[in-house]
């Protein structure tokens, strides 16, 4: 019995689920034209009003996506940059990981490596 309950709570939503998202995809398209951006709808009709014609660009990049590709790489290469360099980023005193080890010891460390056994402020 759970079984054929679970079959119809399935059965149901796809009743539901299936036209309301076909619907949706038909609303979308029904638009009389494509949608215009700022620069088309305001600032290009306010040039044309004061008598200035929009110009070429200085660099031109052209057609599709080759802006947001550029600006993708440009992340990617700068994300890469401040998570190598993070802890010289974040760090007052510069902390630059193996050369100031012992200056800072893992919890369970000894702060002296040529006595293990020595107290290294953690109570235990």
């Amino acid at each position: 019995m759970p079984e054929r309950k679970r079959k119809l709570k399935i059965l149901l939503l796809h009743i539901v689920l299936l036209p309301t998202v076909l619907y949706a995809f038909y609303f979308f398209t029904l638009a009389p034209r494509p949608w215009t951006g700022v620069d088309e709808a305001v600032v290009e009709k306010f040039a044309k009003e004061h008598g200035r014609e929009a110009r070429k660009p200085l660099i031109d990049p052209g057609e599709g996506d080759l802006l947001l590709f550029v600006f993708l790489v440009a992340g990617a290469v700068g994300g890469f940059a401040a998570g190598y360099y993070w802890r010289k980023l974040v760090s007052e005193s510069g902390f630059s990981g193996l050369k100031d080890r012992q200056d800072y010891p893992l919890s369970g460390e000894s702060a002296n490596p040529a006595n293990p056994d020595s107290d290294n402020g953690i109570q235990g």
